[in-house]
Order: C-alpha cells, then structure tokens, then sequence
C-alpha cells in the first residue's frame, strides 16, 4: 500500500481525555473475553485498537457502543461514570460506528442510506413528516444540506442515487462511513475500515479517515489488522491479546514492545 502521511506528523491537537474505560471484564460462559482492560481516548484522537484473533478486539467495540454491558468495570464518557451504554443512549450522546460486515440497507440508495444517518437530529414528529409541509419540510431540506456536504466531502456524488446493493464493496464501505459521519459524532468507532478492500481502496480510506479526524476534529477508535495502515494514521495503538491488554502507547514504541512481537508470533484462534 502507497504510505500515507502518517498521524504523528501532523500538527493537530489532541485535547483531553474524552473516553476513558475503567477495569472492563466481560465473559460469555467459560470464555474470558475481556479481562481487566482499562484505557483512555483523548479529544480528536486516532486510537487503534489492535491484537491476533480472539484478543477481544470487537467485544471491546461493542461494550463502548452499547451492544454489550460489562460485567465488572464502567466508562467514563465526557466526564460522566456509567456502568454500561445502550446503543440508542450511546448513539444519542455522540458514538456512532461502522462494522466489519457492512451494514447497509442494500435497496435503498446512498442517498437514502445516508439519510438514515440523520435519524436522531430529526425533531418533527411522524405526522408532519407524513403531510411533508411546515416544519417537516424545512427539517428534511436542512438535513439533506448536511447529507450532501458528506457525499461531497467523500467525493461519493456520483453514485448518490445508486441503490447501494449494486456498488463495490470498498465504495459500500465509504458509504457507511458517510452515514456514520451524519449523526455528526463525537466519537466514531470504526469496525475494519479495510477489510476486503483493495490497496488502492485502502489509501482512500485512509485519506478519508484522516481528513474526517482533522476537518471534523472527529474522535475514533478504530480496529484494524492491516499494520501498514495501523501505523500510518494512529496517533496512539492499544494492543489486546486474549482479552487483556498488553500494550498502550505511540506506533513505534507498540512495534517494538516484545509482548506486541509475542502474541503476534502466537497461533491464532477464533475472535471472540
């Protein structure tokens, strides 16, 4: 893959703890998916969260975005101590994710998918939509503005009317990163931007990936198995490994950490 400037070099700001997880453990029966695991994500960071298969990976992404309450341990978002999130409070304070399988509403076009984005931004109630008039009306326009400075943003104009079932899988991948950035988050978790994708699909989606952080000054928390682009765009890398963390800290002193080479060098097993 053609390298990408990487994070580290830019001059941004990250700015104060804006995530930060308490003691996580989470079991599902005999299978220790997440033990103990405590880190932090600061404003307008790019933090990756890395490990072999089954380190727990996922089940950490889904404990952060309401999919799964912890069993031992809490979050603290914004300054405020929870035990666990449910997705709609997650989604309504400002955590929004892509996953690794898209998920998408095939028939629907990338406009409309996007659309669907703006969900929680909407104030009119069902009736007004229904008759389309007043405030409804003036509502969907405002939000279309949005949605199409998105499409714009990711240069995504010329399949805006294209059900999104017909597009390649690296633009289908592009498209739910736009209807992600519609709920306007303030923390983006990002399940495999790259999966499946091409080297040249690649280098976009991390181009967009860092513009997204440094144009919106979006948050993310971001797994990824491609250490190429791990080590191009993180400005800090969490390594987990059987569901505990091992390592915490910038990409080059993780590269280098003998725990991180260890559990890499490791047989893999299946994710949990």
């Amino acid at each position: 893959m053609t390298q990408v400037a990487p994070a580290s070099a830019s001059t941004k700001s990250i700015g104060e703890v804006l995530l930060k997880i308490e003691d996580v453990s989470l079991s599902f029966g005999a299978v220790h998916a997440l033990s103990e695991v405590g880190f932090e994500v600061r404003d307008r960071e790019i933090l990756a969260i890395i490990g072999p298969n089954g380190a727990g990976k996922t089940t950490m992404l889904n404990v952060l975005s309401g999919w799964y309450g912890p069993d031992q341990g809490g979050i603290v978002f914004k300054g405020v101590r929870r035990r666990r999130l449910r997705p709609h409070e997650a989604a309504t304070l400002g955590i929004a994710r892509t996953f690794q399988n898209v998920a998408l509403f095939k028939r629907m076009t990338t406009l409309d998918n996007i659309m669907t984005g703006r969900h929680l931004k909407m104030r009119t109630n069902f009736l007004d939509h229904a008759l389309y008039w007043g405030r409804a009306e003036r509502e969907e326009i405002a939000h279309r503005e949005t949605v199409e400075r998105i499409i714009d943003f990711l240069e995504i104009e010329a399949i805006r009317k294209v059900p999104v079932g017909r597009l390649p899988y690296g633009l289908q991948k592009r498209v739910e990163l736009a209807r992600a950035l519609a709920a306007e988050p303030t923390l983006l978790l990002l399940d495999e931007p790259m999966a499946g994708m091409n080297s040249e699909e690649k280098e976009d989606m991390c181009r967009y990936i860092l513009d997204v952080n440094d144009e919106f000054g979006t948050t993310m928390a971001l797994i990824e198995h491609d250490m190429g682009v791990v080590m191009d765009i993180s400005d800090r890398v969490v390594v987990l490994d059987y569901g505990r963390k091992i390592a915490d800290g910038p990409p080059d002193r993780v590269r280098a950490d003998p725990a991180v080479i260890a559990a890499y060098l490791g047989v893999a097993h299946a994710d949990a």
